[in-house]
């Protein structure tokens, strides 16, 4: 049966009803996102130098030294934020089509926080390998790619094979804006409770696309250990109903050899971080270690409510704007590719993710307090300091062209 279709002006749907409007649609109308021109058209004189005839002379230029297309074109300033729209925040496999006011969202935030153009792109397939070729051919016109909401596991083998064919820049931002935001926070929470990263012990709680990634890289940034959970339980190599992404996770996981369920794990754990929803009993965060934090990260409902949470944990955090430490993206994406571009990188490496990730933490200076290890998404110091530290480390590793 179909979805009734409801005025957005009507929660009842009843013509001429007088309802209160929805400022979410009046914001919504006609887009949040448009092209400008940034070169006058006044008369025929810039007509023939921004179109024919003097457009050829550009266009010949970049044809014996194809080089030059990134500076005599937007190319070097412009990221594709590409989904498919299987996996649209909290609302799943909504289709192309709903899910481009999300992704025209993505666009305006790297304009906003990064100074980086973005045009939404929406494909009208889920197949891997189309979706792979499409990108492939589009690449010419952008200087890198932003995968958006792209269902797990499609999205590790897209990721995957995006960056072995291209040369610019390819970043799932779900798996590693996710992961270099929540160990920007992690750093700032151990500094504050006089330990490092290797005397830690977290539980992850969901094994898609983001607790896949943050895994991985807090184990890459020196977590002393991890464990991975999902609907059945931790990520163990005892278990046979595992698919090849989490197979690997198993592997490189879980040194401590647990097995069994959520609150197994989360007994005399350091570090709780929630990128699955659902609701993690109080009992299980009671038996926490001393001076845990908890990172309880789903929309709108956080696994862990922070009430809850401040009863047992020393640094609490969520994915809501409306408590302190928010651990939102927007802090680590923007910053992310505005240093890429800047430097031409040909890819985002994890020396990248990592020096992303220190420039956030290091950004709180002295303000760290157990309500503030993470700043502001409108700290407007965050951008500058990440797009910096990520053109270094790209150059330390050899990615940079410029």
């Amino acid at each position: 049966m179909a979805a009734e279709i409801v005025n957005p002006r009507s929660e009842s749907g009843t013509e001429g009803a007088q309802e209160p409007f929805d400022p979410a649609f009046a914001l919504h109308r006609g887009g949040k996102m448009a092209i400008s021109a940034t070169v006058p058209l006044r008369d025929k004189d810039d007509l023939s130098l921004a179109y024919t005839p003097g457009v050829a002379k550009v266009c010949t230029a970049i044809a014996e030294q194809p080089e030059l297309v990134h500076d005599y074109t937007w190319k070097s300033q412009v990221v594709a934020v590409v989904t498919d729209g299987t996996a649209v925040l909290g609302l799943g496999d909504i289709g192309p089509e709903a899910s481009l006011p999300v992704m025209e969202g993505k666009a305006i935030l790297f304009k906003q926080f990064g100074g980086v153009d973005a045009v939404p792109i929406a494909l009208a397939t889920t197949d891997t390998d189309e979706i792979v070729e499409t990108v492939v051919r589009l690449a010419p016109s952008f200087g890198g790619v932003n995968l958006e909401d792209i269902s797990a596991p499609r999205c590790f083998e897209i990721e995957r094979k995006l960056q072995e064919r291209l040369d610019i820049p390819v970043f799932h931002d779900d798996q590693h804006g996710t992961a270099v935001v929540t160990l920007a926070a992690l750093r700032n929470a151990a500094k504050l409770t006089g330990r490092g990263l290797g005397d830690l012990r977290a539980v992850i709680s969901g094994a898609g696309a983001a607790g896949v990634a943050i895994a991985k890289f807090l184990l890459e940034a020196g977590l002393g250990d991890v464990a991975v959970t999902d609907r059945k339980g931790i990520v163990s190599r005892d278990r046979d109903d595992l698919n090849p992404v989490k197979r690997e996770l198993a592997e490189i996981t879980n040194k401590a050899g647990l097995v069994g369920s959520l609150e197994t794990a989360l007994a005399g754990a350091d570090v709780f971080i929630g990128v699955s929803g659902g609701t993690v009993p109080e009992a299980a965060v009671a038996s926490m270690a001393p001076n845990a934090f908890v990172f309880a990260m789903a929309n709108p409902n956080p696994e862990v409510h922070p009430d809850v949470a401040h009863k047992y944990a020393s640094v609490v955090a969520t994915g809501r704007s409306d408590y302190p430490n928010q651990i939102n993206n927007v802090l680590a994406f923007p910053g992310i590719f505005a240093g890429a571009l800047q430097v031409r990188a040909s890819r985002i490496t994890e020396g990248m993710k990592i020096a992303a990730a220190n420039a956030i933490a290091d950004v709180v200076g002295d303000q760290l307090a157990a309500d503030c290890v993470i700043p502001s998404p409108f700290d407007e110091r965050v951008a500058p300091a990440v797009a910096a530290a990520v053109a270094a480390a790209a150059r330390a590793e050899g990615v940079a062209r410029r």
